[in-house]
């Protein structure tokens, strides 16, 4: 009802210096699907991911090379705490950057997210000890709220037909970051001990052995921030004096009068209802905040598993065996979610292939421990199928329930409400690393245990998460938003 009111309002009034009243003017001219503004949902959105796991399949050695771990066992301990930090940063400013993003627009808040990430990553890649590694993520993370943001503005840049399409291009370039992000990390982390022809071991890429990824991250970044000087607002801004109501028709009596309706509607839409008491709302954030943590687990165990050696159930693999992994379930993910993804969701709905992504998870995930007895080529073959599957199901389900909750809000709520999201979804992710190291560090000393031994309680607590959260969205707990 709030959504049509404020359409309703759109259509009748067009204030000339609006960029939100100019983008619906824009979106009413359009036809076919707007790939502009979807590339810069796209980069935007990967921008957002990169830096987030970059350093798993590095952060291993760089802990090690830290020297403050004292026995091996313990460094996936540290190393849960360096992931960890940039959730806790995200997780203490999302509302704010959310309730700042509805206030004065969406860009900014983009521009100023992009920014956090060339300085802070690069500063990060220069590190020099466990301390200044945790802080620069941590400042990364106070800064980098994009998510939240570029969700509000994927559902507010296309007509309504294609929002399922932006949202969707959102999850997989966000997706594809997460993927991408450690393939970066994989190949370039210790250059000068991979490519010794290319990388003298006196060069700063020899001094500083992980800045080369987070440089690539940065420099990425920078070129993001010079294309958003043309991304376009999105935002109503209807107070203030250059934004003047716009008439094509000569003014009357009749038009007098709904002028003064059209003042009425606005004072009553600024009295927002409360985003707290909007269960269709807070119990998608809650099922999206259950799978995250289960999500944010996997991305850091999935790195320590795979670079673990074999003898405490690992799969010996070097951070660019663990690279090239990354790097073949991204490229098929994007296929995936361009190509079935819009047609899947149509039929079947953002609510069931929530559910059936989350329920073909379990015996996947159950898999994993013994994968880990297999050798050679058939090895790579069975754990690049895994992770295909794997990162493919886990990007859809975030999709859906992305779809779900930027129905059950208002546009003038979108902001605040990915705010909400954000800030719960980073208190759930922050455990996800912290917890999964420190799960992670305890199986690997528990390998002759007589239930679930070594990494298959790792796995078994992934699948108990995964299921807990399947449970929820069933009712009476998930409304679906009207």
């Amino acid at each position: 009802m709030e959504e049509n009111r404020t359409s309703l309002l759109v259509s009748e009034a067009y204030y000339e210096n609006c960029p939100g009243c100019k983008m619906d003017r824009l979106k009413q001219e359009q036809t076919g699907v707007p790939y502009k503004h979807l590339s810069f949902i796209w980069i935007v959105s990967l921008c957002t991911a990169l830096p987030i796991s970059s350093l798993f399949p590095f952060v291993y050695f760089m802990i090690r090379d830290f020297h403050i771990a004292k026995r091996e066992e313990d460094i996936g301990f540290y190393a849960g705490f360096v992931g960890s930090s940039f959730m806790v940063g995200r997780a203490l400013t999302s509302l704010f950057w959310g309730v700042v993003a509805d206030r004065y627009g969406r860009k900014p808040i983009i521009l100023i997210g992009t920014f956090s990430v060339v300085v802070f990553n690069t500063l990060f890649g220069l590190s020099t000890s466990f301390w200044m590694a945790l802080s620069m993520r941590f400042l990364l993370g106070c800064f980098n709220s994009l998510l939240g943001t570029i969700r509000a503005y994927a559902s507010e840049v296309c007509r309504e037909e294609y929002r399922a399409l932006a949202l969707s291009v959102v999850s997989t370039s966000r997706g594809i970051g997460l993927i991408i992000g450690p393939a970066i990390g994989g190949f370039f982390a210790q250059p000068a001990e991979k490519y010794p022809n290319v990388f003298d071991e006196s060069s700063i890429f020899g001094r500083f052995p992980y800045f080369l990824p987070c440089l690539i991250i940065s420099v990425y970044a920078i070129g993001v921030l010079i294309a958003c000087r043309w991304l376009p607002e999105t935002l109503h801004k209807h107070v203030g004096k250059g934004n003047e109501r716009y008439d094509t028709s000569e003014p009357s009596s009749t038009e007098s009068g709904r002028k003064d309706n059209i003042g009425e509607l606005e004072g009553r839409e600024t009295r927002k209802p409360s985003l707290l008491k909007n269960w269709p709302l807070m119990s998608t954030i809650i099922v999206y905040c259950v799978f995250s943590l289960q999500e944010m687990a996997y991305s850091e165990i999935f790195s320590l598993w795979a670079v673990s050696d074999k003898k405490y159930g690992g799969l010996s693999f070097s951070s660019q065996d663990v690279g090239e992994v990354l790097a073949i379930s991204g490229f098929s993910l994007l296929l995936f979610q361009f190509l079935l993804y819009p047609p899947v969701e149509k039929i079947l709905g953002p609510l069931m292939v929530t559910r059936l992504s989350a329920a073909i998870s379990i015996p996947l995930l159950s898999c994993f421990p013994y994968i880990a007895m297999l050798s050679g080529v058939i090895l790579h073959l069975v754990i690049n199928c895994a992770a295909i599957l794997r990162n493919t199901l886990s990007v859809s389900l975030v999709t859906g329930l992305f779809i779900l909750q930027n129905n059950a809000v208002p546009q003038s709520q979108r902001g605040a409400a990915n705010g909400i999201s954000m800030t719960a979804m980073s208190v759930f992710k922050a455990f996800g690393p912290a917890g999964g190291g420190a799960l992670f560090s305890w199986a690997q000393k528990r390998q002759v245990a007589a239930f679930l031994p070594g990494d298959q309680l790792v796995f078994f607590v992934l699948n108990a998460v995964q299921f807990v959260g399947l449970l929820l969205t069933f009712k009476p707990f998930l409304a679906e938003p009207r």
